[in-house]
């Protein structure tokens, strides 16, 4: 601890001190005055805690992205309170955002760690009770022995808000699947994109709880249960071949609620027709587009919730002050102003006594959301089941067609190749199936290098050593690669498959045989006319040529993204999701 932090003590601490002081009496004033400034000014963090405090009262709560706007207003709110622990300090909570996978992961690496240094987060917000039964069974695969109990993560949890999983549709998409006439579930989804080929729905990989959330739903429709899924009912083969019919009609997958959510937004019905997400996020999104409505659809064969737990983290250990500010953190948000308040936000509140149907309440229709819905709960299941679906979905999941093009130009060199090719490492690696077909195509003056289409049970090692071997050199044939790659998934006319091309550049097209416009053409008219080819396009750097990528993308109905050497790694693992 500082000299100063020792400094900041209680008025009665700083006067008994000051007694005690043998130093000149001017000094003792000046140490007297800076006190009273410090206890009377409104506390912040940095004016509370050191990396080494002991008594530090400072909560830092991983709040997942889609309550952020929330949890930060509900935090200032608290904070604004002034509460104080018993020996003086200010409570305080401080929100950081986090998917809740990186939740996971900095939870574990800080207990993990043999350094005595103190947590980043004390706390976890994530989705889904989900990822704090995964972090327990992690960090007990870490440090558990043979026949004895490991130690838990978590240990306090409380659950604020809950909210229905749902499959959100276009107000006119769902009055065709049956709504609001006759309850609507996964086949009528199934039987849609099956008689229609340009019905478009996805929900997001298991990697997202809301991905998890439906994939668990659709197994308990095929075990014809509504509680205790067991494993072998997700292993039966009438389970995996009723799961698999349904995932063979979703586009792509995704990495999550908000990325849809977004683009949603901006293209409406061109993008998708419908896909899952939590019912508060249908409010949101009819709140703030009034004009295109999303409604609801809550599976008839049942439901998950996400249900927002927020729990304290026993590894390492928090301060004592740390659990008072959590346990008063905890008692705001039950409270009865605060519960209303997460009402109004568009969750349904942990308070029972609530009415959801009440005046001030925006779970009505006119948000496209029924309050009196789900009529049927599932049952989350055992962590090992979860873990089994998990496992299982990699081989009902709709399989892939992808290639990825890589830039080799001159300007990639050095340290923009290596994290390129981390980046492309970890693609590969999030893909756990080996049923998925990967190819490569290399490009800089000219096509360098193509490695076939096959599957990852068959050439993961092989694209592995050539995304080791890539050198830097040359130009930017970058319309010639794509075309390549667009012209090798058009001919195997895969209609079972995604179809999708994962390209990268960090520079300008100067060296391409191929037109853009005549490209473009080629792509929109194709993918109306057979299997589409998805363009998912990363420009890398500044210097990237964006507006040919997002011509690309958008003319497949893909995506542009924008990436740097601090950013590419993650892109790489955020698209890997999409397959």
């Amino acid at each position: 601890m500082s000299p100063r932090m020792r400094r900041v003590r209680s008025s009665r601490g700083l006067l008994i001190g000051i007694a005690l002081a043998t130093t000149s009496i001017l000094l003792a004033c000046c140490v007297f005055i800076f006190a009273l400034w410090v206890v009377t000014k409104k506390p912040s963090v940095t004016s509370q805690v050191t990396p080494s405090d002991s008594r530090s009262a400072v909560l830092v709560v991983a709040v997942s992205p889609e309550k952020e706007a929330l949890l930060r207003k509900l935090a200032e709110q608290f904070n604004d309170q002034e509460l104080r622990t018993p020996d003086g300090r200010v409570m305080s909570v401080q929100i950081q955002v986090m998917d809740p996978e990186q939740m996971v992961e900095v939870a574990l690496a800080q207990a993990l760690s043999e350094q005595d240094t103190p947590a980043s987060i004390q706390a976890l917000n994530p989705d889904s009770s989900l990822w704090l039964d995964q972090l327990d069974r992690e960090y007990a695969d870490r440090v558990g022995e043979e026949g004895i109990i490991a130690p838990r993560m978590i240990a306090d949890t409380i659950r604020y808000a809950i909210s229905p999983i749902v499959i959100a549709a276009w107000e006119s998409v769902a009055r065709d699947l049956g709504w609001p006439d006759r309850p609507v579930g996964w086949q009528d989804i199934q039987r849609k994109a099956q008689e229609d080929p340009n019905f478009k729905w996805n929900h997001a990989s298991t990697a997202h709880a809301s991905g998890l959330l439906a994939t668990l739903a659709e197994f308990y429709a095929a075990a014809g249960k509504v509680r205790d899924l067991t494993i072998e009912d997700a292993q039966a083969p009438a389970t995996l071949e009723y799961v698999a019919a349904i995932e063979r009609t979703v586009r792509y997958y995704g990495e999550g609620e908000l990325a849809v959510l977004e683009r949603a937004r901006a293209e409406g019905r061109r993008y998708l027709d419908a896909f899952v997400i939590q019912e508060q996020l249908v409010v949101q999104f009819n709140r703030e587009n009034p004009s295109e409505r999303l409604v609801a659809i809550y599976p008839v064969e049942g439901t998950l919730w996400a249900d927002h737990p927020l729990a304290l983290l026993e590894r390492p250990e928090p301060t004592a002050n740390q659990r008072r500010t959590f346990q008063a953190f905890r008692e705001y948000l039950l409270s009865r102003p605060i519960q209303q308040a997460i009402l109004a936000a568009g969750y349904r509140p942990a308070d029972l006594s609530i009415p959801l149907t009440g005046p001030d309440s925006p779970l009505t229709a006119k948000n496209g959301v029924d309050p009196a819905q789900p009529q049927t709960t599932l049952q989350i299941p055992s962590p090992q089941v979860v873990e089994v679906v998990r496992n299982v979905w990699w081989y009902t999941k709709r399989h892939t067609n992808v290639f990825l093009v890589v830039d080799t130009s001159g300007s990639m060199a050095g340290e923009k190749l290596e994290a390129a090719q981390q980046a492309l490492r970890i693609f590969l690696d999030q893909i756990k199936g080996d049923l998925e077909r990967v190819g490569m195509i290399e490009f800089n003056s000219q096509i360098t290098h193509i490695e076939p289409l096959a599957e990852l049970g068959e050439n993961r090692e092989i694209l592995m050593q050539r995304i080791d071997q890539l050198e830097a050199s040359g130009n930017t044939a970058l319309l010639d690669a794509v075309r390549a790659a667009y012209v090798r998934l058009r001919r195997l006319n895969d209609t079972e498959r995604i179809n999708a091309i994962v390209v990268m550049t960090d520079g300008k097209e100067n060296a391409s045989d191929t037109n853009l416009e005549v490209l473009v053409r080629e792509i929109r008219t194709d993918n109306e006319e057979g299997p589409p080819v998805v363009i998912f396009a990363i420009a890398y750097g500044e210097d990237a040529d964006y507006d040919v990528l997002k011509a690309l993308a958008e003319a497949s109905g893909g995506q542009v993204r924008q990436g740097d050497l601090e950013t590419i790694r993650q892109l790489y693992k955020i698209l890997s999701s999409y397959f």
